[in-house]
């Protein structure tokens, strides 16, 4: 309805709209549309994207109601969205994490080759790049999206946000487990590297440009280079208000 109501006050947007959601059946197939469009290249035609990610929604149903759940919840968290259309079609942050799950089935259905043909054109598209192997949950934003970088053994629980710039890597060399994990309704500020095996705990926040080596307990604030804790315990998952703001330093670990 917001598409066709927007499509009829200006033609240019019609010609966008139409194949992408106005002539889709179904919320999974217009997804699907959009990401053959975004993924497809020279040496990958979009049918083929389109039937690949209709296989991958077929055989994981359950990812179409985390997609429309990411939507939602960008919705409901950026004041920029002002509608439900604009994410959709032009949210690149939403975009490279659609892409993950395609790439992250793809990863164990033993088709790595074609998981990391997906995560390095989102990664040219979006300037996101998700490893295929990492697991991320939903309702999961990336406002901007811009220079997010997520390790091979990172996770994402749901309700996280992390704005743009932010790593999620490793410290060096080392194989195996390596990369951070982030909990519930934990929130990563602008610029912020959380390096290594080490987790940061639900409802937490990590303020913008910190460099974070340490575990973070939950419903704790950090900052700074080294990360320290400033503030007392919050209540509540930062994630959700997406408030940035930092209390008065009192303490470090």
């Amino acid at each position: 309805m917001q598409a066709e109501a927007r499509s009829h006050r200006d033609p240019v947007l019609r010609e966008l709209t139409r194949p992408a959601v106005l002539d889709q059946p179904d919320f999974a197939s217009a997804l699907a549309f959009l990401l053959s469009r975004k993924l497809s290249s020279d040496l990958v035609r979009k049918a083929t994207i389109f039937a690949l990610v209709r296989d991958f929604q077929r055989s994981r149903p359950s990812t179409v109601e985390m997609a429309a759940a990411d939507l939602v919840s960008i919705r409901a968290r950026d004041p920029a969205a002002t509608g439900y259309l604009v994410p959709f079609l032009f949210f690149k942050g939403f975009h490279a994490i659609q892409s993950y799950r395609l790439a992250h089935w793809l990863w164990h259905e033993s088709r790595q080759p074609l998981a990391q043909y997906v995560q390095s054109r989102a990664s040219e598209l979006f300037a996101v790049d998700i490893h295929p192997a990492a697991r991320l949950g939903q309702r999961i934003m990336f406002d901007h999206g811009t220079g997010i970088v997520v390790g091979e053994t990172a996770v994402i629980e749901d309700d996280v946000a992390l704005l743009q710039n932010v790593t999620l890597g490793g410290t060096g060399k080392e194989s195996g487990d390596r990369h951070p994990k982030v909990r519930r309704g934990a929130l990563i500020g602008t610029g912020a590297k959380v390096l290594g095996n080490i987790e940061i705990g639900e409802g937490a926040k990590v303020g913008a440009g910190s460099i974070v080596l340490k575990s973070v307990s939950p419903f704790t604030t950090v900052v700074g280079n080294p990360a320290r804790v400033v503030g007392t315990r919050h209540e509540g998952l930062p994630s959700l208000t997406m408030d940035q703001t930092l209390p008065p330093l009192e303490y470090e670990i």
